[in-house]
């Protein structure tokens, strides 16, 4: 059993809208023995929530105040992204914080807050994933550092060299999010570098999916994450037996200072 990493899950509302006490967070983190440290990527939320903060101006103050912990969003719903602008800032970010980016991402919802609809976005969930697919394939070309041609379905990038690239190799590790139950997500996941799965129940899904995945990687599971959010004061040591890399206690949406800094004081998983 690989060990259980650690991070802080920071939802950017209210008091963590701030990035300047985000950026203090994270260093106590470090400090503190943590191993990373995930944000949400949220354009709004529902009420009472109505200060939200820029995932990737937070994560580049967290990168400027950690040497170590790794950063990331968790997750970034690339189909409401221009990919090209994603693989700019993931380099970026990646150098900033000398190889420590983990890009989580997802297909969204619009369940939570409306923030698809009330920007215009795509609805079809199908759609979605067909974007998500080919920016996935956008970002590893970008990543590269070879010129990208790429003309598809949803996006066109035409004859664009995406320098300097990432520290690292052969690009920024990538964890696709969804439902243990879905199979989309799972045979997603096992063309990335780490699974993110949604709402689990008990350690008996976690190890269900694993089983998925190491099937579909033919065994290949020695670099690969997983990465388990429990609710406060649930034990991941089960979530780590049934094969959990990361461990990332859920915060409430209206989770205030005084919240995090108590998970924080409690420690990473022993």
């Amino acid at each position: 059993m690989k060990r259980l990493r650690s991070a802080l899950w920071l939802p950017l509302f209210e008091e963590l809208a701030d990035p300047r006490v985000v950026r203090r967070l994270a260093a106590e983190a470090e400090e503190a023995g943590w191993d990373g440290c995930f944000v949400w990527d949220q354009l709004c939320w529902r009420a009472p929530v109505r200060q939200v903060a820029d995932p990737w101006i937070t994560l580049a103050a967290i990168a400027t105040a950690t040497e170590r912990i790794r950063l990331g969003p968790m997750v970034s719903v690339l189909p409401r992204r221009r990919p090209a602008k994603v693989a700019r800032e993931s380099a970026t970010l990646d150098r900033l914080s000398d190889g420590r980016l983990t890009l989580g991402v997802g297909l969204g919802s619009d369940r939570f807050a409306g923030e698809l609809s009330r920007t215009g976005e795509e609805l079809d969930a199908r759609r979605r994933g067909q974007m998500l697919d080919e920016s996935l394939d956008i970002l590893a070309a970008a990543w590269s550092g070879e010129t990208v041609r790429h003309r598809g379905e949803h996006y066109t990038v035409d004859d664009i060299t995406f320098l300097p690239r990432p520290v690292q190799r052969p690009g920024v590790p990538v964890w696709a999010a969804g439902f243990p139950g879905n199979a989309k997500p799972i045979r997603r996941a096992a063309r990335l570098d780490g699974f993110f799965p949604a709402n689990l129940g008990h350690p008996d899904q976690l190890a269900e999916v694993v089983g998925s995945l190491t099937a579909l990687r033919q065994g290949r599971m020695d670099s690969y994450d997983i990465a388990v959010g429990l609710p406060l004061g649930v034990d991941p040591e089960p979530y780590a037996r049934a094969g959990a890399t990361w461990w990332l206690p859920e915060l409430d949406p209206g989770a205030g200072l005084d919240t995090v800094r108590g998970v924080l004081r409690d420690g990473p998983a022993a």
